[in-house]
């Protein structure tokens, strides 16, 4: 089975790097159109070149921090300008953060929920009309395990991505009769650049690859994730193929949560 996205334009937010990359890079490479979305300019041209690399479908850069409405407004109508229109939406920005839950200020409240929740919020209401009157639309959700499994010390993060979920389930209701299909993955350990990050902050001693395989030892199949296959569950989706599929949170982790 192959997996296209002709002719469709998908936001990708968080995706100069990392998971968001990835399925960037699948995105294009299936045919789509790609707005690659991220508040940090550095990296936007390197994703861009290496995104287009057998590319059949075209990408596009915009700085953008969706944490601030005004950027995520203004960004918006510039896709549209470069694209046209939006079919696909992938809230995938947001950062791992956890804490005591008595350590956790109001700023950091708002942070985390403005940056995980509030921009899929405002993404998905200027996207919505767009896909409505096309009767087609697809957006996905990137959350984590925690959103249904949250542990001690999970917080903000796992309480943000728990209203994510719930966000994408009460979509999905909604958009169902328009076409729109609306759906959650969550992420578990999968290589990216929050797991090079840890090893970083770990000082570990021992090979990354070495690292990598011990963490991945205890999950059920017996290794961590990768980026690709994250990116590639994203882009089948995303699909026609995927058109009786929506209000569905999927684990991406080897099986490691205790919930299904």
């Amino acid at each position: 089975m192959e997996v296209r996205l002709d002719g469709r334009t998908a936001i990708i937010t968080g995706s100069s790097k990392g998971l968001g990359f990835a399925m960037a890079k699948e995105f294009a490479a299936s045919g789509a159109n790609v707005a690659i979305l991220a508040r940090n300019p550095d990296g936007l041209a390197e994703a861009q070149a290496l995104a287009s690399e057998g590319a059949s479908g075209k990408v596009a850069t915009f700085q953008c921090d969706v944490s601030k409405a005004d950027d995520i407004n203004k960004t918006f109508d510039a896709v549209i300008k470069t694209f046209g229109q939006v079919d696909i939406l992938i809230n995938n920005a947001g950062m791992s953060r956890a804490m005591p839950s008595d350590q956790i200020t109001d700023d950091i409240w708002q942070e985390d929920l403005d940056l995980k929740l509030f921009a899929a919020i405002r993404l998905a209401r200027l996207c919505w009309p767009g896909m409505k009157a096309r009767k087609w639309g697809r957006i996905i959700n990137v959350l984590n395990t925690g959103a249904k499994a949250p542990r001690a010390n999970g917080a903000p993060t796992a309480v943000s991505r728990a209203a994510g979920m719930a966000l994408m389930k009460v979509m999905s209701g909604e958009g169902a009769p328009h076409g729109i299909l609306v759906n959650g993955m969550l992420v578990g350990q999968i290589v990216s650049d929050q797991i090079a990050r840890r090893y970083k902050t770990d000082g570990s001693n021992e090979p990354f690859d070495a690292y990598v395989a011990k963490a991945g030892a205890g999950i059920p199949v017996g290794r961590m994730g990768k980026a690709e296959e994250f990116a590639a569950m994203a882009c089948f989706l995303c699909s026609d193929h995927a058109g009786f599929t929506t209000g569905t949170a999927i684990n991406m982790d080897g099986g490691a949560s205790p919930v299904v």
